[in-house]
């Protein structure tokens, strides 16, 4: 059994599905409609850039969705590749976005015009300089809690992403950040400032949280095709009333990508599909288990490496 998996923010780059896009009309269709329903050129800024405007977060959300949801289409609709067998559709982040509208539980048009909402949502909610996230590198959940937990009156970080074995993102204010650092190299366990400005997946997002609550509420959800699997529990979801306020608690809430893969794998699931830019999550899934097939489609010859596990 298999499930299909989008990425989040940080696996776009300036050209991505440009091969793709030059041989098919399904990709070159949607890239179009994208640029009318965003009222901008999102499909230049994605194949020519600026890097600088394609990594804002507005623009990369969008962007990611866009790329995604095409070669999930062009996969259906010219390769004959019925990807809606798969058990589970999930993606990190804002990839979850791009799971359910793949899965017929959100309109393109819907999803573009709110990852829109949220990227700006997620970037202002905190003052540009004022937060950022560190990943943490080679240590386990548990020792980065107690870490946290017990400094809690000299800094406030959160773990904003739960990626994999050994792999974590912290989130918070940049002088705490700064401070939780110290306690990391004491411990001498390794991290790496990330290149964002904002502390996404924690409660400093809570100005973005609202605001997605009242953006979500007016978005006629459907009930998808697929099973989700949550970032907010790490479970399957299916009725759009969970979906709905699971994806308002997500932009507060810690990713738990590393639990979603161990749950898909323990209900049956032995190969994953990326569906998107770069293999991010399946290098993820990798140090996660590595007995588990994983194949990443972006590209003409991605496509014609996958063989479908029954």
């Amino acid at each position: 059994m298999f499930s299909v998996i989008f990425p989040g923010q940080g696996s776009q780059i300036v050209g991505m599905g440009k091969e793709l896009y030059s041989k098919y009309d399904t990709i070159k269709k949607l890239f179009k409609e994208a640029d009318e329903i965003l009222g901008f050129s999102i499909s230049n800024l994605i194949l020519q850039g600026p890097k600088e405007e394609l990594d804002l977060t507005e623009n990369t959300q969008p962007a990611i969705f866009l790329l995604g949801y095409s070669i999930f289409n062009l996969l259906k609709n010219e390769h004959s590749m019925d990807l809606s067998k798969g058990k589970y559709f999930a993606g990190h982040s804002l990839g979850e976005y791009t799971a359910l509208t793949s899965a017929e539980g959100l309109s393109f048009s819907d999803t573009l015009k709110i990852l829109k909402i949220r990227g700006i949502a997620m970037q202002t909610a905190v003052p540009k300089g004022e937060g950022g996230m560190v990943a943490v590198l080679g240590s386990e959940i548990g020792k980065i809690e107690d870490i946290i937990n017990n400094n809690k009156e000299n800094y406030e970080c959160f773990i904003a992403n739960d990626n994999s074995n050994g792999q974590l993102v912290v989130s918070g204010k940049i002088n705490d950040l700064d401070k939780f650092i110290l306690d990391l190299k004491k411990n001498t366990i390794k991290n790496i400032k990330l290149p964002v400005s904002a502390p996404f997946h924690c409660k400093l997002m809570q100005k973005a949280r609202d605001i997605m609550k009242i953006e979500i509420e007016k978005i006629n959800f459907s009930e998808p095709k697929n099973i989700l699997i949550s970032n907010v529990t790490g479970k399957e979801v299916s009725k759009s009333s969970e979906i709905k306020d699971l994806l308002i608690k997500q932009i507060v809430s810690k990713v738990r990508w590393r639990e979603s893969v161990k749950y898909m794998i323990d209900n049956g699931i032995n190969q994953f599909i990326e569906i998107g830019p770069g293999k991010i999550l399946s290098g993820l899934i990798k140090r996660i288990d590595r007995n588990v097939k994983v194949n990443a489609i972006n590209n003409e010859e991605d496509i014609s490496m996958v063989k479908i596990n029954d």
